[in-house]
C-alpha cells in the first residue's frame, strides 16, 4: 500500500449487527461505496479507494460475516438480507445518493439494492457477475470454498492456497488480501475471517445464489458499467449479452487477460475504467 495512505476504521450498527467500514476522503465529498466478493473483505479495495479519495468520500464495507463485521447469528447470507444490510448502512451514514461498486457477491447485492431503491444510486459499477452465474464458475468457486482448510499454521499457507485461484495477483496484493483476511487464533495459528457457515454451505450444497435478480437488473435507473474479465468463468458472454440487451442504461467493458477477480488480475486497467466512468 502507498506510504501516504490514510483511512479511518468505523463501526456502523445496522439491523442489530455491527458492520466494520473503512473510510477515506472528506466526509463532505460525494459518497462512493465498495462491496467485496464472497471470500473477500473491505480492505481488498484499498488501492481503488486510496486512488479515488481525493474526489470522493469512499466507504468500503465488510459485509455480514466478513472481515471485522459481525457474523449472522441465523446463518442467513442470502442476497435479500444483505441488500437490507446495505440499505440500513447507507441510511445510517446519511447517504441520500451515492455511487456504488460491487464485485461478485457484492455485485449481486448492488443489483438488488439499486433495482429496489430508485433514485438512491447515482452511478453503478458491477464487476464480473450477473443475475445468473455460469455453471462452470459456480462449481469452481463452491469447490474451492468447500475444500478450504479451517485453520493455517502460517499466513504463508493461506497465501499459497489463494495463489492457486489468483495466479495473476502481484505478491504485494496477494499478501495484503491474506493479511486482512485472517484472524489470529489463541494458539498462534490462523483462521479465515469470513464465516465458516459459508464454507459449510458450499460443502453441503447449500451455498447457491437464490432469487431472481433479472427484475432488479431491469429496474436499475442509473448509468451502469458492467465489467467482465475476458477469461471469466462466472460472467460468460451469454449472460453479459443478455444483461446489456435488457438494461439500456448499462454498457459493457471487457478486460483482457483477466478472470473473475478483475481488480486483482488487472488493477491498472480496472482503476482506469473506474476513473473514466466516475470522474
Amino acid at each position: 500500500m502507498p506510504a501516504t495512505e490514510t483511512f479511518t476504521d468505523r463501526t456502523v450498527n445496522a439491523r442489530g449487527l455491527n458492520f466494520h467500514v473503512v473510510e477515506r476522503g472528506a466526509p463532505s465529498a460525494p459518497p462512493l461505496v465498495f462491496l467485496h466478493g464472497i471470500t473477500g473483505h473491505a480492505r481488498t479495495w484499498d488501492d481503488e479507494a486510496q486512488a479515488l479519495a481525493e474526489r470522493f468520500h469512499v466507504v468500503a464495507i465488510d459485509q455480514r460475516g466478513h472481515g471485522d463485521s459481525d457474523r449472522a447469528a441465523d446463518g442467513d447470507y442470502g442476497n435479500p438480507a444483505m441488500v437490507e444490510d446495505l440499505a440500513a448502512i447507507v441510511d445510517a451514514l446519511g447517504f441520500r445518493q451515492f455511487d456504488l461498486v460491487g464485485l461478485s457477491m457484492g455485485g449481486r447485492v448492488s443489483i438488488g439494492y439499486t433495482g429496489g431503491h430508485p433514485g438512491r444510486v447515482k452511478r453503478l459499477v458491477i464487476v464480473d457477475i450477473g443475475p445468473d452465474i455460469a455453471l462452470a464458475g459456480m462449481k469452481r468457486v463452491m469447490g474451492t470454498m468447500a475444500g478450504a482448510p479451517e485453520r493455517f499454521a502460517t499466513k504463508e499457507e493461506a497465501a499459497a492456497l489463494i495463489r492457486l485461484a489468483n495466479p495473476r495477483y502481484t505478491e504485494a496484493k496477494l499478501r495484503h488480501r491474506v493479511e486482512h483476511g485472517l484472524r489470529t487464533l489463541p494458539d498462534g495459528g490462523f483462521e479465515w475471517k469470513y464465516d465458516r457457515e459459508l464454507r459449510e454451505g458450499a460443502r453441503q450444497g447449500r451455498a447457491r445464489p437464490a432469487g431472481d435478480l433479472w427484475g432488479a437488473w431491469r429496474a436499475i435507473d442509473c448509468p451502469t458499467l458492467l465489467v467482465q474479465g475476458r477469461e471469466s468463468d462466472i460472467l460468460d458472454d451469454t449472460i453479459a449479452k443478455k444483461m446489456i440487451e435488457s438494461q439500456p442504461r448499462a454498457r459493457l467493458a471487457v478486460v483482457p487477460e483477466a478472470g473473475h477477480t478483475v481488480p486483482g488480475d488487472q488493477p491498472e486497467a480496472f482503476l482506469g475504467l473506474l476513473k473514466e466512468f466516475l470522474l
